[in-house]
């Protein structure tokens, strides 16, 4: 097991005792030794279809035999149209044009890039400052990682991308156990507002934020946060982006968090369910108006407009895939589902909040999150949960000492309250 360097993963531990998977269906991954694993946290937030998806092996495989590679640079494949298309059917607003991406951390570098692109085609290179957020996650390339806000993410980064500020994140340390939105902390985006004046609108590029900040614990938008940052964002020709890695596809109940807030922002990144986790796959959807400003840079037709892209940009294998998993979403009616099941989730997984171990809880739509109290070192208890859930039959994604459930779409009551079963049995055995 020597030659593979896991990531984000205690490799030394991990190897003396392997927590592996040898296979996966539905609600369930199995071990070698044939034990079931209920997946609470959709693999790592890809799978809202459930696993083994035979419609999308068979799209994929059908493609591969067909056409297994096209480059991208100043050629195509139909199957990449046909994706953007879908996609623009269901992103919210005007974000009708899709550049396809291979990850979520290439999505958010790439929503740098098309920004600081924007601003340059409307005369405006000083605008070279990103705001970002305290706890924020947003990848792990350079540029991802220096909006993000985790510390343990940032210290071997050293001074990163060099103009980012960071907001206050939005948990409020008095607010605890707050179900939904809470109705205080709109405020906090004000924030942004501090750094116009301190630094000047004409130097700041963009505001990217998760609409619920994932990969920290769940942190919810307060009422009118969102709507506030756009406000601001208008006022000052700042761009709005929103990291929807997470959010999207379902997981707050309708196609996006932009669309479950009522708030549109300007560029949109998204990963993880856009395949169903069956490919490796990104997107950044834009709007007409950043579209327009830097294709129309350039009034030589001939040039290219955007020196950005990847070997894999819109692959046709991942191509097929997203496209099979959307049609999964629309005939089964996932987002929906999610919407409906929300209630009996968020009510299961916050009657987990009198037990001694946990501080907090959050929520809203199928994404929940939980604070344990630290045990020694920070993340430790957390860790610790994480070995002991995988003995009792469970997976969820565990950051720090907090916990993410994040159930696929598919799943059922009866799902929902082994998942907090095994929390509880688990909790008390550990917390």
């Amino acid at each position: 097991m020597n030659h593979f360097w896991m990531p984000f993963t205690a490799n030394r531990d991990f190897k003396k005792a392997p927590r592996l998977f040898s296979s996966a269906k539905g609600m369930f991954y199995k071990t070698p030794d044939g034990r079931e694993i209920l997946d609470g946290s959709s693999g790592l937030f890809c799978c809202a279809a459930g696993h083994g998806r035979v419609e999308i092996a068979r799209a994929v495989y059908q493609q591969l035999s067909e056409l297994d590679y096209a480059s991208p640079f100043q050629s195509a494949h139909p199957l990449a149209f046909q994706l953007a298309n879908a996609l623009s059917q269901i992103t919210p607003g005007d974000l009708n044009h899709i550049f396809f991406t291979c990850s979520g951390s290439e999505a958010v570098e790439s929503a740098m890039r098309i920004s600081l692109a924007y601003h340059q085609a409307m005369g405006q290179s000083s605008r070279t400052r990103f705001v970002s957020r305290e706890r924020a996650y947003h990848g792990v390339n350079i540029g991802g990682a220096s909006l993000g806000g985790m510390v343990k993410n940032r210290r071997a980064l050293g001074p990163g991308y060099p103009d980012v500020v960071h907001m206050r994140h939005t948990w409020q340390e008095e607010r605890r156990f707050v179900r939904g939105q809470d109705v205080q902390g709109q405020h906090l985006a004000d924030d942004l507002e501090r750094f116009v004046q301190c630094y000047g609108a004409e130097t700041i590029a963009a505001c990217v934020v998760e609409p619920v900040a994932g990969s920290t614990g769940v942190l919810v938008p307060p009422v009118g946060y969102l709507q506030r940052l756009r406000e601001i964002c208008d006022e000052h020709q700042i761009l709005l982006i929103f990291d929807e890695v997470i959010c999207g596809f379902g997981r707050l109940g309708r196609a996006f968090a932009a669309d479950a807030f009522g708030v549109v922002p300007d560029i949109m990144t998204m990963a993880k369910a856009l395949t169903n986790g069956a490919q490796p796959m990104g997107a950044v959807a834009v709007s007409e108006k950043v579209h327009r400003a830097v294709i129309n840079a350039t009034e030589n037709e001939q040039f290219i407009e955007l020196f950005h892209g990847y070997t894999y940009s819109a692959h046709p294998a991942a191509c097929s895939a997203a496209l099979a998993a959307l049609a999964i979403y629309e005939e089964e009616q996932l987002f929906e589902r999610a919407a409906q099941l929300s209630a009996v989730f968020l009510d299961a997984v916050f009657s987990l909040r009198d037990l001694p171990a946990i501080t907090d809880i959050r929520g809203y739509g199928l994404l929940a999150g939980f604070d344990l109290i630290p045990k020694g070192e920070p993340g430790l208890h957390g860790y610790a949960l994480q070995k002991a859930l995988y003995e009792a039959g469970l997976h969820i994604k565990t950051t720090g000492d907090a916990g993410i459930i994040a159930p696929p779409l598919i799943t059922e009551e009866k799902h929902i309250q082994h998942m907090v079963d095994v929390l509880a049995s688990v909790l008390k055995g550990v917390g």
